[in-house]
């Protein structure tokens, strides 16, 4: 690990280096860059897998160890903040995320959660939304009412990919409160996306009206348009898409398949982004859409199936996402007593917020503590809407500051972290008479 460390800094060192040699565009150093982040991740990931933590938070503490460098002008690490292409790729690998969670959610799934599922999923979008939106108004009683807002949406994320493989690492999969955690952060998904949809829909409408009051009729309005949205797209787009799978199906060249699947995807992405809404949601929905019985046609002429395909390009990109968050944390406001304090207190809703999950349990003989604390981890999902916050701004200006912006993601790493050793606690001897 020190070896693959220092080449690193050798690399970073020639970005700055290739920069002052040719300026500061072109494609050399948009390479040397990517050399930079693809290593820093993977290094990141490896270190906390070995630490038995999931690899999305190494991707994100490496981007943190960048940022860091790049504070102290060391190795040109601050070329990489300043970067447009490395960060359109990193919005790219956050469109593949959402894309791959749209893929691994079914709607037979949805449909078989059962009753305590979807209320535990409802509380669980509701309660941390309600406690974040109430502690940022006290801890920033001067940011506007959709800087709280988006705080407490943020909040609502649940990983299920993280709480999915604690389960199947304690061997508890067959459980019948794994079944209610994992079938309620899937519903989680689906509510948390259509929130992101309507705060971020709100913000845009704020920034193009400048009108900062908050009014009934444009939330009603956005809530509107995002359910349409998700109506249209999964209703018209599945359609579109199996004729699309079809015609493709007649090509004789390799690879149709995946340009099929990412077409869906980034046409239904941009679709979103024209209507005033996320890519992301339009990325999730296209994924939703999206069964592997598609590509039946593909497999038979050889083909691997779709997930196959698109996990090797996500997993080129996704990793960008992680390290570019990491870099965008200003470690001067980690250090702030105004930033700790915002940290601590969204820490202790976020899991507040989902520990009253435990109240839409119906059957009372489980472990209903371990169903609360199988939706902490906010992961991935959680700095997706982190990463959002950031780049949407009103007046030309983000409308998360860098204060805000650290403390979220010091909330996604604590809950994130803290979830393993918990869950094994919560779910660990006899089953409760």
């Amino acid at each position: 690990m020190g070896a693959g460390a220092l080449r690193l800094l050798l690399i970073a060192g020639c970005v700055t280096s290739l920069r002052a040699i040719g300026g500061e565009e072109g494609v050399i150093y948009v390479l040397a860059e990517l050399v930079v982040v693809l290593l820093a991740a993977k290094i990141g990931g490896e270190l906390m897998e070995r630490l038995g933590q999931p690899a999305v938070l190494g991707e994100l503490l490496a981007g943190i160890g960048l940022s860091a460098l790049a504070m102290e002008q060391v190795a040109g690490a601050a070329w990489l903040r300043e970067s447009a292409l490395v960060s359109t790729f990193a919005e790219l690998g956050a469109v593949l995320l959402l894309f791959e969670v749209g893929l691994e959610t079914h709607f037979n799934e949805l449909a078989e959660v059962g009753v305590s599922a979807v209320i535990v999923a409802l509380i669980g979008v509701a309660a941390p939304s309600l406690l974040g939106y109430a502690v940022s108004s006290l801890w920033l009683p001067r940011d506007p009412w959709y800087v709280h807002l988006f705080i407490g949406a943020t909040l609502a994320a649940t990983s299920v990919g993280i709480t999915a493989r604690v389960l199947k690492d304690l061997g508890c999969l067959d459980r019948k409160e794994s079944r209610i955690i994992l079938g309620a952060a899937v519903v989680d998904d689906v509510l948390g996306l259509i929130v992101l949809a309507v705060v971020s829909g709100l913000v845009t409408s704020v920034a193009r009206t400048g009108r900062a009051d908050f009014s009934v009729g444009p939330v009603l309005l956005i809530i509107g348009k995002s359910i349409a949205f998700l109506a249209v797209a999964i209703w018209l787009g599945r359609r579109l898409h199996l004729n699309l799978a079809r015609w493709g199906a007649r090509f004789r060249v390799p690879g149709v398949a995946l340009v099929v699947a990412l077409s869906h995807c980034f046409s239904l992405a941009a679709l979103a982004g024209w209507v005033g809404l996320a890519p992301i949601v339009g990325a999730f929905a296209a994924g939703l859409v999206l069964e592997e019985s598609d590509y039946d046609l593909y497999q038979e002429k050889g083909e691997l199936p779709i997930a196959s395909l698109i996990r090797p390009v996500a997993m080129l990109f996704v990793p960008v996402f992680f390290v570019m968050m990491g870099i965008r944390v200003d470690l001067r406001a980690v250090a702030s007593v105004e930033m700790l304090g915002l940290a601590a207190l969204l820490t202790v809703a976020a899991i507040a917020g989902k520990q009253a999950c435990a109240l839409g349990v119906r059957d009372r003989t489980l472990r209903r503590t371990a169903i609360g604390i199988g939706m902490i981890p906010r992961g991935e999902v959680g700095l997706i809407f982190v990463g959002l916050g950031a780049s949407l701004a009103v007046g030309g200006k983000s409308i998360l500051n860098p204060v805000t912006t650290s403390a979220l993601i010091v909330m996604v790493i604590l809950t994130t972290v803290v979830t393993p050793p918990l869950l094994k606690w919560s779910l660990g001897g006899a089953r409760p008479k």
